[in-house]
């Protein structure tokens, strides 16, 4: 939603396997929130924390709200919950090139969300790394077929 926890980890982590791929070249890799929470703030201090002891940086990566261009530049719009999921196919009901979808649509939990971690523990960030490495590597090897 605010574009503070769960996305900017998948954009950290995401990026860390198109760049091992050596597929940087070819496969931009962003992330915004359905709300304007948190516009250009950093991601939260947690979720940095986390994902860095898994080896993954978050720095440099900050808030937005997604735009009406995002759906015209990207071939994906990857929503965390089914919340933000008819948040964006309402938000932007017209002709696009992207497809929406959930992002654990691209692991073995195809259909279910990534939590958000805000409100709870280190548990709940260490849950959504879980989560976004299993999907982040589905979606890597979807790509990779297209």
């Amino acid at each position: 939603m605010g574009n503070i926890c769960r996305s900017p980890t998948a954009e950290g982590v995401f990026r860390h396997f198109v760049e091992k791929e050596g597929l940087a070249a070819r496969i931009e890799v962003d992330s915004a929130g359905t709300h304007a929470y948190h516009t250009n703030e950093p991601a939260d201090q947690r979720a940095s924390a986390a994902a860095a002891r898994r080896g993954y940086s978050l720095e440099g990566i900050r808030a937005r709200r997604v735009d009406v261009t995002d759906f015209e530049r990207f071939d994906y719009i990857i929503a965390m919950d089914r919340d933000n999921l008819a948040s964006l196919e309402t938000q932007y009901e017209g002709d696009h090139n992207a497809n929406l979808c959930l992002f654990l649509d691209f692991s073995s939990g195809a259909g279910e969300e990534v939590p958000d971690p805000y409100y709870g523990g280190a548990s709940g960030f260490e849950r959504v790394l879980d989560l976004v490495e299993e999907a982040s590597r589905g979606l890597l090897e979807t790509l990779k077929k297209s």
